[in-house]
């Protein structure tokens, strides 16, 4: 399957963030923007926001993002960046995608968690308009934050009156703050005005999705490590719970050791609820062409597959019921041209 090919393909995301995923023109403007000086090349920049090879765990592949939070403290270049992600995005082809992020990393300066997520959601509101993709915002609460500030945050964010936002989810440092110690936050989140989804699996503990699963969350993001427990990927799969497949990005945080040991054929091959996504485009130097390449490479899949997977990913997604049919009428249209290899 050519790279022309696997770009045009209309596609769907799920999991990204917005830290992670921003383009290197866009972070030198913001860097201009907040007065933080940059090295002169791309070579040299791209160092110093990509994650590094040699990173071993998800802990050493989130102290990346601390380059980025000075760059995202006020509204202009909070508008600037989701408008460049959903931008980006749309440049391959993608048709929906959820942003997410966390308000408290660009409140550094005096915004308000209000100011913060009214920002984010301007800029995809204009990105939509401008390039036809469909962009939503997930709210992220921090695992390793106090409760307080997270309720908070989720309390303000309850009381706007925006189309854009669709979701909640819990990110961080997984290993230390596993779902049992956030239950009673998942809970009081699951009862809020949006759905949420959840962060599981990343750190190689299959009873973290186990946990996360007990607290009825039916989108659990990464899940990488069902590969080590078939018992749990049944009860996954009979439960009828999603997985944000994140591939390039496990391999970083060696979440998945190698590609042997990311769960997708075994997911696939026991008809799992899942969807392809990027994670973080920038950090990880990936983007979902890239990743559907690998798909393609290292297991065999084919343009059904990834029809299968964007239509759950549709199915799946935060979107009103209006908007589902809508892309879905697009990932139809999309498609339509290789039907031929979908027979």
């Amino acid at each position: 399957m050519s790279p022309t090919t696997l770009t045009s393909l209309a596609k769907v995301e799920l999991h990204c963030h917005l830290d992670g995923s921003l383009s290197l023109d866009a972070i030198r403007h913001l860097a201009k923007l907040a007065h933080v000086w940059l090295p002169d090349t791309d070579q040299e920049l791209k160092s110093l926001v990509t994650a590094p090879v040699s990173c071993q765990s998800l802990n050493d592949y989130l102290k990346t993002f601390g380059f980025i939070r000075p760059l995202l403290q006020t509204q202009e270049a909070l508008r600037y960046a989701a408008y460049d992600v959903a931008k980006t995005a749309a440049a391959e082809n993608v048709i929906y995608i959820e942003v997410r992020f966390a308000p408290e990393l660009s409140m550094d300066k005096g915004l308000d968690a209000t100011q913060v997520v009214s920002a984010v959601c301007q800029g995809l509101e204009e990105a939509q308009r401008d390039f036809k993709i469909v962009a939503k915002a997930l709210i992220c609460g921090l695992r390793q934050s106090p409760p307080d500030l997270t309720t908070s945050i989720f309390d303000q964010v309850d009381q706007m009156d925006n189309e854009a936002i669709v979701g909640y989810d819990f990110a961080g440092n997984e290993s230390d703050y596993p779902p049992k110690r956030l239950a009673d936050m998942i809970l009081d989140t699951k009862k809020r005005s949006h759905p949420m989804t959840f962060h599981a699996g990343e750190c190689g503990c299959p009873n973290y999705i186990q946990d996360a699963m007990d607290l009825g969350i039916q989108r659990l993001g990464h899940v990488t490590a069902l590969s080590k427990d078939p018992d749990l990927l049944a009860e996954f799969v009979k439960k009828g719970v999603h997985g944000e497949l994140c591939l390039v990005s496990n391999l970083h945080t060696k979440a998945a050791k190698t590609l042997a040991d990311f769960p997708y054929l075994l997911m696939k091959e026991a008809n799992a609820r899942l969807s392809i996504n990027t994670d973080n485009r920038t950090v990880s130097d990936t983007s979902l062409t890239k990743e559907y390449s690998l798909y393609v490479e290292h297991f065999g899949v084919t343009i059904r597959d990834f029809y299968n997977h964007n239509l759950t990913a549709i199915e799946d997604a935060f979107a009103s019921t209006t908007e589902k049919k809508q892309l879905i009428e697009r990932l139809n249209a999309s498609y339509k041209t290789h039907m031929k290899e979908m027979v």
